[in-house]
Parts: C-alpha cells; structure tokens; sequence
C-alpha cells in the first residue's frame, strides 16, 4: 500500500457562466496539466432560482466529455442528436461529445445542488460519433461499510463493485462518498490514475492515518479541508480520508492521464489551434454536426 500525499489544494473561486449562472469553479485552464485529463470541475449549487435559472442555452461542444451530477433540484437537457430529459436528486448525464454535437443544460427547482466535470479525449476519439448516456440515480450501486461509510460508484471499480458508466478511455473513477464523524477509509485508486477529491461537506483530513490527521490538524488549528475545495493527490495506490469531526461527504474523481497537447478555447478542447480553429469555422458556416466524408 502507498498511500497518496495532498499535492495541492484548491479554492473554487466565483463564476458566472452560461446565460447568467452563479457557480464555484474548482478547475479551469490554470490547472493544465496537473490535472489530465481533467479540464474542469465546477459546483453550481444555489438557493437562489435567480442565479441559475436562466442556465445554459444551446452551445457546442467538440473533443470533450461532459459529467453533470445532480444532488438537489433537476437539470432539463436537449441535444442535437434528438435526446431530452431531466436529471434529477442522484442522476448523472454523461455525454460524449465527441466530433460535434449542440446541447443546451437549463437547471430548475427552488433549490439546486450539482456538479459538471469535463474529460479530455485522447486524440484517436477526438472526431468519434457524440454519444448520450442518461444513468438515473437507482442504477448507481452502493457500497456500504461495516464503520457507517458509504460509496456511490457512478464510474470505474471499488471493492469488487462497478459502476455503470463502462468503456471510457481515460478508465474513470467517479465516487460519492459519505464518511461519518469517527470513521475512517482507506479507499483504493489505481496508480495509474490522476487523483483529485472535492469537499461537498464537513471539514476533510487526508493521510497515512489517525496519528497523522492530529498531527495536520494541530498545524491547521484544527481546521481540515471544508467545502469547496478541490485536493489535488500525488503519487500512490490508496487514499486516507477522515472527518475532520463532523459527518464528511466529498467525491473522489481519478482518470488515467492523456499526455497529449491541448488546444482549448470554450466549450472546445482539440490537440492544435488549427484544429481549433476548424472546429469554429465549421459552427459558424453550419457544418459542425455533419460527419466526416468516408
């Protein structure tokens, strides 16, 4: 067992994005390449149906996967491809954006909770046909520990459990976990894979063990990692994750990295300004969706 030391933490700073929504943003462009082959992460929770309903209208996306993870309140989605639905309390939409595809997100409820992670494509699938994944929140399976810890596995495998999402390159890890105040996991991640964590509740100690937390909250004045914070894992097989003292909830996200060269300018992300430049040129004459010649 090598356990994987915090290599660097992050606050998610305000944004407003889309057609006027209020959202914390734990990655963006300042953390390439650290991160691959995560682009983005970013919280839009609210109380507030001025901040986020007006959402995300019609937009491309090409090169990228896009995860939506909704908590509390639902996202309304459509597509270019013919797709519509809602996710609501527990669902995930997993979308691969592949060559080309217009989708709009428009959030709704009088109180939301939700979470969008972006995943690069290596370069082989950057142009594959856009796919549509819609997983509702029963389909998810849970693990649940004998210490009151409990693991949702939207992608990848823990403890001989598999997640529904399957056949992604990266080989993703996408967990939602729930740690109760005096427990303690000790959570398996392939090496192979980049690992980051973000705060969802409570305050978090990452670590060898108990003895170590002590020692990291003696330092911090007994402050762990709360809310909003995005924790960026070195090198190992296995993190250590503990409340602080209050119950702890946080997901844990890992993909093997790409290692390729990124062009990013909005909602697109190929290998080469010039492809960048075609993908753009191809929204604005009408050509985007069409699929390559044979």
């Amino acid at each position: 067992m090598a356990l994987r030391p915090v290599q660097n933490v992050i606050q998610g700073q305000p944004t407003i994005e889309g057609a006027g929504v209020h959202l914390l943003r734990g990655l963006g462009h300042g953390q390439l390449p650290q991160f691959d082959p995560f682009l983005l992460f970013d919280d839009f929770s609210g109380d507030d149906p001025t901040r986020f309903s007006a959402g995300f209208p019609w937009h491309p996306h090409r090169g990228i996967e896009t995860i939506t993870y909704v908590l509390q309140g639902e996202v309304a989605h459509g597509d270019s491809l013919g797709h519509q639905g809602v996710i609501g309390p527990g669902d995930v939409q997993w979308m691969t954006a592949g060559r080309g595809i217009v989708h709009q997100e428009m959030p709704r409820g009088p109180r939301l909770q939700g979470f969008q992670l972006w995943a690069n494509l290596p370069r082989r699938q950057k142009m594959t046909a856009p796919q549509y994944r819609e997983i509702q929140s029963g389909q998810i399976p849970v693990v649940k520990m004998a210490n009151g810890v409990s693991l949702h596995v939207i992608s990848g495998n823990v403890y001989d459990v598999t997640g529904p999402v399957q056949g992604i390159a990266i080989d993703p890890l996408y967990l939602d976990i729930a740690v109760p105040a005096g427990s303690w996991l000790e959570l398996p991640v392939d090496a192979a894979l980049n690992a980051f964590a973000y705060v969802i509740e409570g305050q978090a100690l990452f670590g060898p063990g108990p003895e170590y937390h002590e020692l990291v909250a003696g330092i911090h004045h007994g402050a762990g990692i709360g809310p909003g914070h995005i924790v960026h894992f070195g090198a190992g097989n296995t993190l250590s994750i503990s409340p602080q003292s209050e119950d702890l909830r946080l997901l844990v996200v890992a993909g093997k990295p790409l290692h390729e060269p990124v062009a990013w300018r909005g909602p697109i992300v190929m290998n080469t300004e010039e492809e960048l430049h075609s993908a753009f040129e191809a929204y604005e004459n009408g050509t985007f969706l069409r699929p390559p010649r044979a």
